[in-house]
């Protein structure tokens, strides 16, 4: 399946839509995805990006139904992860000579990942290729998610080829943002940014400012994953600003793990104390033994706000816990309050730990946490309502 996207811009590339697992088995790509693939038909062909190596040949079958393969003056490889770059052996064999524009550190990952010494073309921001009465301009984007990293901008056509950025994982034969469901739309661009771009948020912010101040316009956002942003692209460069910027939403989010209820009966009676205390805030209680992690990590994206709770297994606690908080330290969120409780039987070393892995995490611990003798009897549900509504207060 090969569109128009506007007068000579077409989109090459391949929706994906049994994926349910990317980045190894790190993402949960519940709707599917796509790998964009730009054919630009001036003067001069260019060709931006390819597709993931499990379709390489579908890919370039396709592309030699809509060109003559030897007609593409240019390839552009805008990030060497393969899910960008897999088809390119594939193509490369039939048009080896054909110039392929990346920055420095794409030729190091090209060369890294397929062992080949193409015709490489070195770009970085500012520089320019001529298709004929329009340009290529070139944008570094470095670790915008990787240190290779760029975008590239069509000139007369105003569009942006933006890589990772502003896309999500998200397979429709719409394409457009304005013409798909856009809850699930705006669902997946928070999740992305939330599990891939969350650590990069400095970068985020400054490259999008140096973009604005090129004074380029924006008529369209054409993303390596996912839909077109064609209806006010603006408005998904804003929601980036704005989700870069220390993002919170007026939310509490309980992960936890039990291994006989009574740690989940501590969290539910804590609920009852935040929302005693707060009836406005919206509440999250995830059992992190039967939720999808990155669904549990754009929750806690989201709020202000977490609670995180074990009980004692071997003077230790539930590796669930301990795998989520691994990964939450390395999305670097900030600005997010914390506390942490549970239930032990012997020795009770939960909390303790659990405190310890969520100030590394870099969330700020409101107190020591509490814990919770076997389970919950009359006195210890009344501690954990207090210690609910203590929360809320202190988190407000």
């Amino acid at each position: 399946m090969n569109f128009h996207v506007k007068n000579n811009v077409y989109w090459v590339g391949k929706i994906d839509w049994e994926l349910r697992r990317f980045h190894g088995d790190e993402y949960s790509t519940h709707r599917g995805s796509s790998y964009n693939s730009y054919l630009i038909k001036e003067d001069k062909v260019a060709l931006i990006d390819t597709a993931w190596k499990p379709f390489a040949k579908e890919y370039v079958e396709n592309l030699q139904g809509e060109i003559d393969l030897k007609k593409i003056d240019f390839v552009i490889a805008n990030h060497g992860e393969v899910d960008h770059s897999g088809a390119l052996p594939e193509l490369m064999r039939l048009i080896p000579d054909t110039p392929i524009y990346c920055t420095a550190n794409g030729v190091k990952s090209l060369k890294g990942q397929y062992h080949q010494d193409w015709n490489f073309k070195v770009v970085k921001t500012g520089d320019r290729l001529s298709l004929g009465s329009k340009e290529l301009v070139f944008i570094e984007a470095t670790m915008l998610h990787w240190p290779d990293s760029m975008m590239c901008y069509l000139t007369e056509d105003n569009i942006l080829f933006s890589n990772d950025a502003f896309g999500q994982h998200y397979a429709s034969e719409l394409m457009y943002n304005d013409l798909v469901d856009q809850n699930e739309l705006w669902a997946e661009c928070i999740k992305y940014y939330a599990n891939i771009l969350t650590p990069f948020s400095s970068f985020v912010t400054k490259k999008i400012n140096e973009v604005l101040a090129l004074n380029l316009p924006v008529d369209y956002i054409c993303t390596s994953h996912g839909v077109i942003w064609r209806d006010n692209p603006a408005q998904i460069i804003k929601k980036y600003l704005e989700w870069a910027d220390s993002y919170k939403e007026n939310q509490i989010t309980i992960i936890y793990d039990t291994m006989w209820d009574s740690t989940r009966q501590m969290a539910e009676y804590i609920i009852q104390g935040i929302r005693e205390s707060d009836n406005r805030v919206n509440i999250k209680m995830l059992n992190l033994a039967k939720s999808d992690k990155n669904d549990v990590i754009t929750e806690i994206f989201k709020s202000k706000a977490i609670l995180a709770g074990s009980p004692t297994v071997n003077k230790g606690i539930l590796t669930s816990l301990a795998a989520m908080l691994e990964e939450v330290r390395g999305l670097a969120f900030k600005n997010k309050k914390a506390a942490c409780f549970g239930s032990y039987g012997w020795s009770g070393e939960s909390v303790r730990m659990l405190n310890e892995l969520v100030k590394n995490a870099g969330f700020e611990l409101v107190n020591d946490g509490l814990k919770v003798l076997w389970n919950p009897d009359s006195e210890a549900v009344k501690q954990c309502i207090e210690f609910g509504k203590s929360f809320a207060q202190m988190t407000k």
